[in-house]
């Protein structure tokens, strides 16, 4: 799952470089931290959060295949 995630990130970020996944696994839950720099926060999370939004619909229904729950967070990079 972490390969369709990393798919729609990189499609969307400028700075592939700086963007960090963060995998925490505990039992059926996964919580995805993905660490953006400032300038793809936006284009990544989209108007409204529309991409944000889609990235989680499309990891919940390829989710149910593996029977876990993936949580996303995406944040800005600290300088």
């Amino acid at each position: 799952m972490l390969e369709l995630i990393k798919l729609v990130v990189d499609t969307f970020a400028d700075d592939k470089d700086a963007v960090n996944y963060d995998v925490k696994e505990d039992g059926k839950n996964d919580d995805v931290t993905i660490t953006l720099a400032s300038s793809d926060m936006g284009k990544v999370i989209g108007r409204q959060g529309k991409i944000a939004k889609a990235l989680r619909t499309l990891v919940r229904a390829g989710s149910l295949k593996e029977n876990k729950k993936y949580n996303i967070e995406i944040k800005e990079k600290d300088a």
